[in-house]
């Protein structure tokens, strides 16, 4: 997945749209981010803006819509019942897809620096990114509010991480914090309000008290009832969905509805969700349940109805799903998005890239594949059925080596042009040789790796294809002959990427054993080629 990270400020102004507006645009006009939901409170005089893109482009999102707000918000007027220290009151960075919480703390350090820079407001660092274990939370940095901050920031132990220690009366103070997805989360019951409530009780971290905790961990919760519904809900917020699940938390509610009789109908998320959630959700019914589910939309799909999410209102995931509604795909990357007939006409361009590598690649993904397909049409079929728990095992490796060897068609040609971008460094001076061949070096390294590492993994599949070829429908012996042959030859053009870039690596160990560990990867793939040609040889 491409690198997402939710950026969610809250500002100091609900009540005058045209500001509301100018906020919201100055987000949607910054290049990568998408503006996911606009929530003006009047009541509170605040706004809540949601809107994801990769860290780079968030962070300037967040600056632009600072900057507006600093020309358009003055807190000497603000009045609100919502707590506020300050114009951009708080904005957490939030890990979607393959981003950590450090990566979000550099998100939020560096939108400090640049506010302090540019803005010359006072900034505080919270939660994963806090700088001070007795300043961690919003709460802590907050007390007093906007009104106690002229006295509260000359105090050393309250001086802001970014910016002056002094009081802006037009903007107060900046929070700028790091914490994980928090996904709002609601099963329904047909109870009433208090047996829902009493439920969320059970459930939710604080539980009844501190003698009294409840069950689930970094979980929230409270019952109540929906009067339009004709049911109650036990309405939940997953402050950290790895410690607490999504199917974790809808089963411990079932428990507690059984134990008092009372049916659940159904669940619900409430705005948007990581697709990492919904599929760590359906990996447990899949195994509880010994299900065999490959594809992605189909594990989604089992999730939906696993979990009633679509009982108040249908559940579309290209809507809800953060990572569908942005478009971002399992394999993203220009190579491996072309139409095969692209694909092909931009390999036999005058370009040194893609090339060999990349080729190498798609015929790896192209023989798990049809390994893949081998399985699928042994697997179900009334005449196999007693091969079935066989094809379970060996359809879900091939099915993964194709998912993971897509995106290398890609990742090949990117190192490539990591080198030949080190090729036009300049180096006029000694300093700037001696960086060129620096990044040179490092830049074939990685070229190296790259193919190498898929020999690697090419490798590992052939116990699986020698099993799968002792047991297959015998109708696909001709595909799972192509498919081994790709693989094979995969192997192959790994090890001659990888022996034409050993040429100018000039560390000699590394050179030596990469070099003896590709000479034997070959070995490998011969060998595991023909003993799988000649068991469907013999099958024949």
């Amino acid at each position: 997945m491409s690198p997402i990270v939710e950026c969610v400020p809250n500002f100091s102004e609900g009540r005058d749209q045209k500001v509301i507006d100018a906020i919201a645009d100055s987000i949607r006009s910054t290049p990568g981010c998408t503006v996911l939901d606009v929530d003006p409170g009047p009541s509170t005089n605040r706004t809540v803006y949601t809107f994801v893109g990769k860290p780079d482009d968030v962070v300037q999102g967040a600056l632009n819509a600072a900057r507006v707000a600093f020309k358009l918000i003055d807190m000497r007027h603000h009045k609100g019942a919502h707590p506020r220290l300050g114009a951009m009151d708080v904005c957490p960075f939030v890990p979607v897809s393959d981003v950590t919480l450090e990566d979000c703390c550099k998100c939020a350090r560096k939108l400090s620096e640049l506010m302090s820079e540019e803005l010359r407001v006072p900034v505080y660092l919270y939660g994963a990114a806090a700088s001070q274990g007795y300043r961690t939370t919003v709460a802590q940095i907050r007390a007093g509010e906007y009104e106690d901050l002229a006295n509260r920031i000359k105090d050393p132990q309250w001086a802001p991480d970014f910016g002056p220690a002094e009081f802006i009366p037009s903007w107060g103070a900046s929070m700028v914090g790091v914490r994980k997805f928090l996904i709002a989360y609601n099963v329904n019951l047909l109870s009433t309000k208090e047996q829902a409530h009493r439920i969320a009780l059970n459930v939710r971290d604080q539980g009844r008290g501190p003698e009294q905790p409840g069950r689930l961990k970094a979980v929230q919760g409270i019952g109540w009832y929906l009067d339009e519904a004709n049911m109650a809900q036990v309405s939940l917020n997953l402050i950290d969905h790895d410690i607490t699940p999504l199917h974790v938390a809808f089963e411990e509610i079932c428990r507690d509805a059984q134990e008092l009789n009372l049916p659940v109908i159904g669940s619900e998320i409430v705005g948007l969700v990581p697709l990492k959630a919904i599929l760590q959700a359906a990996e447990y019914y899949i195994t509880r349940d010994d299900l065999f589910v490959l594809d992605e939309d189909q594990k989604v799909r089992l999730i939906v109805n696993k979990l009633g999410l679509s009982s108040l209102k249908h559940f579309q995931p290209q809507e809800r799903v953060i990572e569908y509604r942005l478009g971002v795909t399992s394999c993203p990357g220009p190579l491996i998005n072309l139409t095969t007939e692209k694909f092909v006409k931009s390999v036999g361009a005058r370009t040194s890239a893609p090339g060999g590598g990349s080729v190498a690649a798609l015929l790896a993904a192209l023989g798990s594949a049809l390994g893949t397909m081998v399985g699928q049409m042994t697997y179900g079929k009334r005449q196999f059925e007693h091969l079935d728990s066989q094809m379970r095992e060996l359809i879900p490796v091939l099915h993964r080596a194709m998912n993971s060897f897509l995106p290398l068609v890609d990742t090949d040609t990117a190192a490539f042009n990591k080198y030949m971008e080190a090729l036009k460094l300049p180096r006029k001076t000694a300093e700037e040789e001696e960086a060129r061949e620096i990044a040179l070096q490092n830049g074939l390294l990685e070229a190296v790796k790259v193919p190498f590492n898929l020999a690697i993994e090419v490798n590992k599949l052939w116990p699986t294809l020698e099993r799968m070829a002792r047991v297959c429908n015998k109708g696909t012996t001709s595909d799972l002959q192509v498919g081994v042959r790709c693989l094979e030859t995969s192997v192959w053009g790994a090890y001659y990427n990888v022996k034409i870039n050993l040429g100018s690596l000039k560390d000699m160990d590394s050179k030596q054993q990469l070099q003896a560990d590709i000479d034997s990867a070959v070995k490998t793939a011969n060998d595991g080629l023909h003993k799988v040609l000649d068991i469907l040889s013999n099958r024949e």
